[in-house]
């Protein structure tokens, strides 16, 4: 069986970037609409951990680390360049300033931001240690 290669790693956020944009849109036009504007961020919040557990379950599944300490690893390579594309991506392509991007890492208004990228970090290192 093959395990984690920097190729999967990467193959793995590209996936949750992509559920992190359908989220967006989703929640843009049918959970906030629907749900109200708190708990349609809530219920988007919860959905993106959720797909961001479910991503690093698949990956490890299918390319398992040889130590969990290579799920922390994964982990941190996840979150860093995740944190690198939201900045340059809001600042660069977006045109925001720094204090808006900042705005998105309080829990206001029901945003769960800060627990997504808590996610990030932490579901690939327990998966593996899961796993074994």
């Amino acid at each position: 069986m093959k395990t984690l290669s920097v190729g999967s790693a990467i193959l793995g956020w590209v996936l949750i970037l992509l559920f992190a944009i359908g989220n967006g849109a989703l929640r843009e036009a049918l959970l906030m609409p629907a749900l109200g504007a708190v708990a349609g961020m809530v219920s988007s919040g919860l959905l993106l951990i959720a797909a961001v557990w479910l991503v690093s379950y698949l990956l490890l599944r299918l390319r398992p680390a040889r130590l969990p300490v290579h799920g922390l690893w994964l982990g941190v390579g996840w979150l860093v360049a995740t944190l690198a594309f939201e900045f340059s991506f809001g600042m660069v392509v977006q045109g925001k300033a720094l204090a808006e991007l900042l705005a998105a890492y309080s829990f206001a208004g029901g945003n769960l931001w800060p627990l997504v990228l808590l996610s990030v970090l932490i579901a690939p290192y327990l998966v593996a240690r899961w796993q074994g």
